[in-house]
């Protein structure tokens, strides 16, 4: 198949450039090399291990989703497949400049599904996130699909909830075929350096403090990429015109931040100098996935436990 994938130089949309490259699909990858969350120059770094991709199979172009005539040209009827992975992604910078979410992920998702209904493309792969089922105090049940999600605790989180209804309304208008995949806390070799683990991680081989919120307590269901490209690659080999689907991409296991910090203490083997704060707004205290379905649908099965993931993302850094 011709997939076309956005936020490619990004750090899920790159690996799953690969992997669907690996399967024997025709890539055109789509990145607008934003600076906002991290420096543009680590997406140019992963832009250039991707130019190693055989260039009959992989092409990547520069331009913004925003950019109606640029997402014109890119989206035309040789696409078969869209996944869409571009977003602005963060909890906290989505509180300090809701606007600029909603323009990128509100907008842009509209400039791609607008261009795909004129194109008369019908498939579509979302990146949606955990962070749409909001706080979920007092309960330790993993969160499902039909679980109502009417209270998000950030800007980011309602972007994500208001693409899911806004890509449910091309389903029932215009007969879009969606599988929208909401992840949960993906790590691994290219992640964002703003991220948890690439942070303590970084601290603690330097001897420097890391910041920990709250007492420690709160849970994370951690994923390691490669189980979330399999779930993806599986979503864009499976989407069909017409068929609205929501599945969770997780690891089926929470972790506690102390366990995160003592996991990565073994790994790099060295103790962490913590800081401690108070409770960030717009965190919750729990993730946490049922992921059935995406087993029974896209035969979707984690594999890699949190102790070897952190593994294998501390020995690529090192090799960096």
């Amino acid at each position: 198949m011709h997939v076309v994938v956005t936020g490619a130089a990004g750090f899920i949309g790159s690996h799953t450039c690969e992997a669907l490259v690996a399967r024997g699909h025709r890539v055109t990858g789509v990145d607008a090399f934003d600076g906002y969350l991290y420096p543009a120059e680590l997406k140019r770094q992963t832009a250039s291990e991707l130019a190693r991709l055989p260039a009959d199979r992989f092409s990547l172009v520069e331009a913004n989703i925003c950019d109606v005539d640029a997402i014109e040209r890119v989206l035309d009827g040789s696409v078969d497949v869209v996944c869409h992975l571009a977003a602005l992604a963060g909890v906290r910078p989505s509180i300090a400049s809701p606007l600029r979410y909603l323009r990128t992920n509100i907008e842009g998702t509209g400039v791609i599904i607008e261009r795909m209904r004129a194109a008369g493309l019908a498939r579509l792969v979302f990146a949606s996130s955990s962070s749409v089922y909001g706080a979920r105090p007092g309960t330790s049940a993993a969160f499902r699909e039909e679980d109502p999600c009417l209270a998000p605790a950030s800007p980011y989180a309602a972007t994500k909830r208001m693409n899911e209804l806004q890509l449910s309304t091309y389903r029932d208008l215009f007969g879009l075929g969606v599988f929208a995949l909401r992840f949960f806390t993906v790590y691994g070799p290219r992640q964002r350096p703003d991220m948890a683990i690439a942070k303590f991680t970084d601290a603690i081989a330097r001897d420097q403090p890391i910041t920990l919120f709250g007492d420690g307590s709160s849970r994370r269901d951690y994923t390691f990429i490669a189980d979330i490209v399999r779930g993806t690659v599986a979503a864009v080999e499976q989407v069909e015109p017409a068929r609205y689907e929501i599945f969770n991409l997780g690891g089926t296991a929470t972790v506690s931040l102390a366990e995160l910090v003592e996991t990565i203490e073994r790994v790099v083997g060295k103790r962490a100098i913590i800081d401690r704060q108070p409770d960030q707004p717009g965190d919750v205290p729990i993730t946490f996935a049922n992921v059935d379905r995406a087993r029974a649908a896209l035969g979707y099965a984690p594999t890699t436990r949190l102790e070897a993931g952190v593994a294998s993302y501390w020995e690529w850094k090192q090799a960096r």
